[in-house]
């Protein structure tokens, strides 16, 4: 079963909040199982050009069931994944992205944020994922 919209509404709702209290800018996605987008959230202020990044954190976090910063750590030059990036239609491969994992602990979805540093977008993704709890 996938993350129902609920869910990724409290999700969103919590990274938003994280990200209140860390006086961020920020754009948030959830998608589903499927990888498509469920819940969207741009806060006032936020890059537009991180609303696209936000998706795709979110989208590959999904499509590789692992934080997306670990997917970064295998691609850079040299590594075993060096260019995944390209393929999919196109992967953000560093931090911002997580796996949301359901009750039995399968991946329902997944939660990318961007607009800030990488660290950041990784602090408040994981405020998402601790909604879920």
């Amino acid at each position: 079963m996938g993350i129902t919209l609920e869910q990724a509404e409290r999700v969103v709702q919590a990274a938003l909040e994280k990200s209140r209290e860390l006086n961020l800018k920020m754009n948030v996605a959830v998608v589903d199982a499927g990888a498509n987008l469920t819940a969207f959230a741009r806060m006032d202020g936020a890059w537009l050009g991180s609303i696209d990044i936000a998706i795709r954190k979110a989208r590959t976090a999904r499509l590789f069931d692992m934080p997306t910063g670990n997917l970064g750590q295998a691609s850079q030059p040299g590594g075993p994944l060096y260019n995944i990036e390209h393929s999919n239609g196109g992967l953000i491969t560093f931090p911002g992205g997580l796996p949301i994992l359901g009750s039995n602990g399968e991946v329902i979805g997944a939660i990318g944020v961007s607009g800030s540093t990488v660290e950041n977008d990784h602090t408040v993704a994981l405020a998402g994922i601790n909604a879920m709890a």
